[in-house]
């Protein structure tokens, strides 16, 4: 099944579903199965509402991390060099602080074992 459009409450498309959900609405999504021939709207609304308190930072967004990137990733040591990082070639790892990869698919290369200190650099 395919989605095809993605609506914001408002647009074209979305007037029945924004006087029946009001508020709650997030989006309404056109899917199309192409095999049984049919379109689906759904709809994602809002069901509850609490205070959240998001969890703290794994490491301080100055502490240097090592990541673990495969020789051939040339795209993903790009993406690491942009940020600052740099090659350890004692370590086999790339250097990196945590702030700059924060949020980042390069979080999940995160070696946890090597320990790295500012001695290092």
């Amino acid at each position: 099944m395919k989605t095809r459009v993605k609506l914001k409450p408002g647009q074209h498309g979305t007037k029945k579903q924004v006087e029946q959900y009001g508020d709650a609405l997030v989006c309404v999504r056109y899917r199309y199965d192409v095999q049984r021939r049919k379109q689906y709207k759904t709809v994602e609304i809002i069901v509850s509402e609490s205070n959240w308190t998001p969890p703290p930072a794994k490491y301080p967004a100055s502490t240097l991390v090592a990541l673990a990137i495969g020789v051939r990733e040339t795209a993903l040591q790009s993406q690491v060099k942009a940020v600052g990082g740099r090659w350890d070639p004692s370590k086999k790892v790339w250097i990196v602080p945590y702030g700059c990869i924060q949020g980042t698919r390069l979080e999940r290369f995160i070696v946890i074992e090597t320990k790295v200190s500012a001695s290092d650099e």
